[in-house]
């Protein structure tokens, strides 16, 4: 496994690169996948501030802070992202779909406002996270999900907007309840076909490992079927100990990202890359640092990989 790079080693190799990074993003946001800046490798900005950060790095696209965007119109929302030449990679499902009826049923309500304000400003996709375990039996539980997700597809889909579900792998999600829901890759796949036509995975590398899902689990959701992608790297550990903020950049771990890549490329996938490595940036580094590392980490994998 490599050594995480310090901060010393970070900026040193980071100003040799940059003039590169920037070619290399903005290429890939011109024909096929892009790498789009999300928010673990900042933490919080304003928005506008957050986008702008992604265009003068060289970010191909950058992740929608949906809540802080709606503040503003879908109009200069589109105005802002094409002013800065990025491509609107995904936004968060406002609907709180795995919580209790009265509260599913309120932002049900405002969900096909949302839908049509992400599909104007070119952004037809949102994700959300699939329960890995509940307090609630599984068939049960089942049922409830299965007809509210039902509900939002039929809602999403006025709007053409997709929605990505993201199973999450590491065994301390599973267990956090006293009953497994689902956390691996094909069941997640399975379950989003009963869905509806536009719901689907977003696929995270560091969840894919953990759930010992394969690249046949990739070509077998396919480009119809993968809506969103996360990238970060995992350290080598006993399932026990593996925790969600404990992941690493692209590159620094033991995942097989030339796999993974290779194998996203062949499904056809031409969509957002964000990378995700919740835990890796430290509280000292700065927003355009964090953000930097991560699209030096994610651009060098994806070239190892040989599909850049």
């Amino acid at each position: 496994m490599q050594t995480p790079l310090d901060r010393r080693t970070f900026l040193q190799t980071a100003v040799l690169a940059a003039s590169a990074l920037r070619v290399d993003a903005r290429a890939v946001a011109a024909d096929t996948m892009f790498v789009s800046l999300n928010a673990s490798l900042t933490r919080q900005m304003p928005w506008t501030e957050f986008a702008q950060l992604a265009a003068r790095l060289g970010y191909g696209g950058v992740d929608v802070n949906l809540g802080a965007a709606t503040k503003s119109t879908a109009d200069a929302t589109r105005e802002l992202l094409t002013s800065l030449k990025l491509r609107p990679g995904i936004a968060s499902l406002p609907v709180r779909y795995n919580r209790d009826e009265t509260e599913f049923q309120e932002d049900l309500t405002s969900l096909a406002g949302a839908a049509a304000f992400v599909a104007a400003i070119g952004c037809p996709r949102m994700m959300a996270v699939l329960p890995p375990s509940s307090q609630t039996p599984k068939a049960e539980y089942r049922k409830i999900i299965k007809d509210r997700l039902l509900a939002i597809g039929e809602t999403l889909n006025r709007s053409n907007v997709r929605l990505g579900l993201e199973f999450l792998g590491p065994l301390h999600f599973r267990t956090r309840a006293p009953h497994e829901f689902i956390w691996r890759m094909d069941e997640a796949l399975a379950f989003s076909q009963e869905c509806g036509p536009n719901i689907g995975l977003t696929l995270d590398a560091w969840h894919w490992h953990h759930a010992g899902a394969t690249a046949a689990d990739i070509l077998a959701a396919g480009r119809s079927r993968i809506v969103h992608v996360h990238v970060s790297d995992a350290r080598q550990q006993p399932p026990e100990e593996v925790r969600d903020n404990q992941r690493v950049m692209p590159g620094e771990g033991v995942i097989d990202l030339d796999v993974f890549f290779q194998t996203l490329q062949k499904t056809g996938y031409t969509d957002a890359i964000s990378p995700e490595p919740i835990g890796r940036v430290p509280k000292e580094m700065s927003a355009e640092d964090g953000a930097r590392l991560g699209l030096t980490t994610t651009l060098a994998a994806m070239k190892k990989a040989r599909i850049l």
